[in-house]
């Protein structure tokens, strides 16, 4: 068990959690991507560095994403740290990709909004499960609405 005393290695807990971890500097280029976001998104961290967040955001989405996060680097407020965001994103094979994620607010020593960390989540199973249930529900109620006596 650690000490109250004992620091923990950021990079070693980056690098070792399942979830991705990316951090976004004030203009929205990444500045952290951890090995989940390769697992995740198939972009090495040299590939990702430097650039903007339009790697993984598709292109429908952008105007949308950028008009919010430039608003929360404004305002330094995001519903996002508590709430969790599910959205379509854009992996490098160019698959269909839904995540979920919330964010932390990163904050210069002046108090300032610098920087957003996501902790993204791949729900593309989970989605696709919930589509296919909602589908057999719509199924089902169609079979019964037929054999159902009409007043």
């Amino acid at each position: 068990m650690l000490a109250a005393s004992e620091a923990i290695d950021l990079r070693q807990l980056l690098s070792a959690i399942g979830d991705a971890v990316v951090v976004t500097d004030g203009a929205g280029a990444i500045v952290m991507w951890n090995p989940a976001c390769e697992r995740m998104f198939g972009y090495a961290e040299h590939e990702a560095l430097g650039q903007s967040l339009d790697l993984i955001i598709p292109d429908r989405l952008r105007k949308r994403h950028w008009d919010g996060y430039n608003e929360t680097m404004r305002s330094g407020v995001t519903k996002y740290c508590t709430t969790l965001l599910r959205v379509p994103a854009a992996p490098r094979d160019g698959t269909s990709m839904s995540i979920a994620f919330t964010v932390a607010m990163l904050h210069a020593p002046d108090g300032k909004p610098a920087a957003v960390a996501a902790v993204i989540r791949d729900e593309t199973s989970r989605f696709n499960e919930d589509r296919a249930l909602r589908k057999r529900l719509v199924d089902l109620e169609a079979q019964v609405a037929a054999y159902s006596p009409k007043p």
